[in-house]
């Protein structure tokens, strides 16, 4: 029974002593942290005053361009299918896929038998016409000269007026049967030359107006043998030089657009080729479904390597500013809702917020609007630990302003003498 006391006395006293020795040893870790701490502390110096390591980099006064970027495909600037104009069984094809076009070359012929007796036809209807005419005429002349004799004979009063007027009425009616001898041999020559289009249908050729006169195959979509019927497509035609790119842009970059804008183009496919362009067409609205419109870019394409279908990616320059001051977009820092950068002090090697108003950026590189007359270095890196004042750490090897000689455009001033009396 003294025992089991003993233990339950030893149980509940157990966890009062832990938390006294807890206490004892956080009481004693203060006061050695405390003392250490103001040992080693230098007077007038806080802890936001230690040292930060930084990378800087120089103001520079530049040029800079405020580009877009775009992404969009190309298409042919022109594109047709070729298709027969009648029915038939197509006989020949004479091109195929990639072939270069000239106008008016021939690429297609249908079976043209039954075109070619049409024609025939028609031309013996038209020899027919032609002697039933030959036949009206001559009959008209022997009216003419009957007539004639009728009123030579009606003025010496030996013809009575019925008889003269009888035939008049002949006459007439034969000059009528030879002016519809006239007309069904104009309908004879109508119809053969329509037998002959017809019959030329059966040979397709291509055709188009302006632009280059060679173009390629781009598709075809039957073969030899296949019986067809106006306007099934044999063939698409398009023009590789030049191309048109067409892109989508929001209402942010629409209103910047121009027709005319000198643009430049470039592909995955020829990272090292670079090739010009130029904005020909703006849409006057933005659909709704997208709230873009759609912008078309005119690509010349001497060599042909671009192709229709290819995924390209379009810069426009909207605009350019010469002698711009210029940092690394890397130099850029937000504090108290401010948008800055620090300076670097290389001397005192001190590290200065400045304010900034920020104008064009492209890619890394970012122009400085206000104040336009900065100049030295700018931190790039380990400004987020810094505050105004803050002392740095510069990289080896790093001149101070001095030496450096940073000129009012920001860039190494190189025309001074070295120490050996030399340019350098």
């Amino acid at each position: 029974m003294k025992i089991k006391l003993k233990n339950l006395i030893v149980k509940r006293k157990t966890p009062i002593i832990i938390a006294v020795v807890i206490a004892v040893v956080g009481f004693l870790g203060w006061r050695v942290y405390k003392s250490v701490f103001a040992a080693n502390k230098i007077p007038g110096m806080s802890q936001s005053g230690i040292s930060i390591a930084v990378e800087i980099a120089p103001v520079e006064r530049s040029s800079i361009k405020d580009m877009g970027q775009f992404y969009g495909t190309l298409i042919p600037k022109s594109q047709f299918t070729v298709a027969p104009k009648i029915s038939g069984k197509l006989n020949q094809l004479l091109i195929n896929i990639g072939d270069p076009v000239r106008r008016g070359q021939l690429v297609a012929v249908l079976e043209d038998e039954e075109y070619q007796q049409q024609a025939i036809q028609a031309e013996a209807d038209l020899r027919i016409a032609r002697a039933n005419l030959e036949e009206a005429k001559s009959s008209l002349e022997v009216f003419k000269r009957a007539l004639e004799r009728t009123r030579t004979l009606h003025q010496k009063g030996i013809q009575s007026d019925s008889q003269l007027d009888t035939v008049v009425a002949q006459y007439n009616a034969q000059e009528s049967r030879c002016k519809v001898a006239v007309a069904q041999l104009a309908n004879k020559e109508a119809a053969l030359e329509a037998s002959r289009v017809r019959l030329s249908y059966t040979r397709i050729k291509t055709s188009w107006e302006k632009g280059s006169d060679i173009r390629y195959v781009g598709e075809r979509f039957v073969d030899a043998g296949a019986m067809l019927s106006s306007n099934t497509p044999i063939l698409s035609i398009i023009d590789l030089q030049p191309l048109t790119a067409v892109i989508h842009v929001t209402d942010k970059d629409y209103f910047r657009l121009k027709t005319g804008q000198k643009t430049t183009i470039t592909s995955s496919a020829f990272l090292e080729k670079i090739f010009s362009g130029q904005v020909v067409r703006i849409a006057p609205l933005l659909k709704e479904t997208s709230r873009q419109a759609r912008v078309e870019i005119e690509i010349q394409n001497p060599e042909g390597i671009l192709k229709p279908g290819m995924f390209i990616n379009a810069q426009i320059e909207f605009a350019r500013r010469e002698k711009a001051t210029i940092i690394p977009y890397s130099a850029l820092v937000d504090r108290s809702d401010q948008r800055g950068i620090f300076l670097a002090d290389t001397e005192n090697k001190k590290a200065y917020f400045q304010p900034v108003t920020v104008g064009i950026i492209e890619g890394e590189r970012v122009e400085i609007l206000e104040p336009s007359q900065i100049s030295g270095y700018v931190v790039t890196l380990g400004h987020h630990l810094l505050e105004d004042g803050s002392s740095i750490i510069l990289p080896r090897n790093i001149p101070s302003a001095s030496e450096a000689n940073i000129d009012a455009s920001g860039k190494p001033n190189t025309s001074e003498k070295n120490s050996s009396g030399g340019q350098q």
